[in-house]
């Protein structure tokens, strides 16, 4: 049995190849297959299997571009009712691979339908060696329950049974192979460690250790980071069956002059860029998500999916990454970018916008002079229960699209993240809606703590972690 993980950064989704001599099966395939498809080839395996444990809300699965590539067969849980062909699973349910026995167990909690997979490798044992648990369980970390309105009590109720009269009902060298690691928001704080094994999360993973259901459904059912709005809609189209990226629309070049009347007719413009190139020169009303940052989430989060969306980039390698990023997220309708980007735009004297920068010294003097600057932190609220500037406005930068009147029009604005990538997000909401004396903390907190201005934030100085 060969195991073999894909991670994607920013979701912090992994999907696994699982391979025997000759054949094998792919494990919560990203939306872009082509890496399973390579792998594969490169192995001399042939795909056979494409197996999904749940409705995943935080991005589009794909398994149906891996089936129209490979002619395999789709195992996806019998209660998500999915509209497209597939080998129904319930509990009990088992199928094999070479020497590899799957057998199925309903885990819901995380969502109502979750089914995690446990593998015996008949060729090394008879006892279970790994369980592929989707969103059921992580990695210092469980599912959360709280993405069903009305649902959540019951699906915590759910989690713990399946927790522990099921998954840890497995032997303690068991491997656990989840479907996210530290970043995503399936869960609340996961390590940054990608795989574990059962006996390992028995003894040291936090959610695991309440004493009763009560003590571990409080736990779970309070505090938990808000859900992006695309995790309400992705569940839905996985169940359906997503478009096939083939058919998805040709994102073609645009001349600055039809790029302004596409844009003037109501179509979104993204500039993917540098933060520091965004607040250099911009077309008035974008959106801004810097590719460096967590650009799928965000994306998921603030834009509408019925919009069509212009890009501005650097080159076109910058325009293929954020399509594949925004396709993740069920963001399809992409008709175009900006030929020759902001050069060609500003020469020919289209309207520009600009968005300030200023250090984290600047920013320090303002305030010890006392001058009338209004700071708003644009982190996650964990982030700054942890520690903030005194004086500063919470505002998480998703919010700045209703809570922009909150913003003081008469008074010079300073907008901070941990970097810069969220804050010049939330600037450029800001500006949507008519704010204009702004400007962006380069390094955000991150800076200002490397300046000696405060103490090391606990949840910042994990790198591989959550940030949110």
């Amino acid at each position: 049995m060969y195991v073999q993980q894909f991670f994607v950064g920013g979701l912090a989704h992994s999907s696994y190849l699982v391979g025997g001599n000759q054949f094998c099966a792919i494990v919560d395939p990203k939306r872009d297959v082509d890496d399973y498809v390579k792998t594969a080839k490169e192995m001399g395996l042939k795909i056979t299997h494409i197996i999904e444990t749940h409705l995943h809300a935080d991005f589009i699965s794909g398994h149906l571009d891996l089936k129209e590539l490979t002619g395999a067969r789709i195992y996806a849980p019998k209660a998500g009712n999915c509209q497209f062909d597939h080998v129904a699973v319930s509990e009990g349910d088992s199928f094999e691979i070479e020497d590899m026995e799957f057998n199925a167990l309903e885990t819901g909690g995380h969502t109502p339908e979750h089914v995690s997979y446990v593998v015996t490798d008949h060729s090394r044992g008879e006892e279970p060696v790994a369980v592929f648990c989707g969103d059921t369980l992580f990695v210092g970390d469980v599912g959360r329950p709280d993405l069903f309105p009305g649902q959540a009590e019951e699906l915590a109720s759910r989690l713990y049974d399946n927790l522990h009269q099921k998954l840890l009902k497995l032997p303690d060298c068991c491997e656990v192979y989840p479907a996210h690691g530290a970043g995503s928001l399936c869960g609340r704080a996961m390590g940054a460690k990608r795989t574990s094994t059962i006996g390992y999360e028995r003894l040291y993973n936090p959610a695991l250790q309440h004493k009763t259901k009560e003590a571990f459904k409080k736990s779970l059912l309070t505090g938990m980071p808000e859900a992006p709005d695309h995790f309400s809609r992705c569940s839905a189209i996985n169940g359906k069956g997503p478009a096939l990226v083939k058919d998805l629309p040709v994102v073609n070049p645009l001349a600055p002059e039809k790029f302004w009347e596409l844009k003037k007719n109501g179509h979104m413009v993204i500039d993917v860029r540098d933060y520091t190139a965004f607040g250099g020169a911009h077309i008035p009303g974008s959106f801004h998500l810097d590719l460096a940052g967590n650009f799928s989430t965000f994306a998921g989060w603030i834009l509408p999916p019925d919009k069509s969306l212009l890009l501005v980039g650097n080159n076109e390698e910058e325009i293929h990454r954020a399509c594949v990023q925004l396709r993740r997220v069920g963001l399809e309708q992409v008709v175009g970018w900006l030929e020759g980007g902001i050069h060609s735009w500003s020469i020919k004297a289209l309207p520009l916008e600009h968005l300030p920068q200023i250090s984290v010294h600047e920013l320090k003097e303002r305030l010890e002079q006392g001058k009338d600057t209004m700071v708003i932190d644009t982190r996650g609220k964990r982030e700054w229960d942890e520690y903030h500037i005194a004086g500063t406005v919470h505002i998480p930068a998703p919010d700045c699209r209703t809570r922009y009147r909150e913003v003081e029009t008469q008074k010079p604005a300073a907008v901070l993240c941990n970097t810069a990538h969220r804050s010049s997000l939330a600037a450029s909401i800001l500006q949507q809606h008519g704010l204009t004396n702004l400007c962006v903390v380069t390094g955000g907190m991150t800076a200002w703590r490397a300046a000696g201005y405060s103490g090391e934030c606990p949840i910042c100085a994990v790198p591989h972690g959550p940030q949110w």
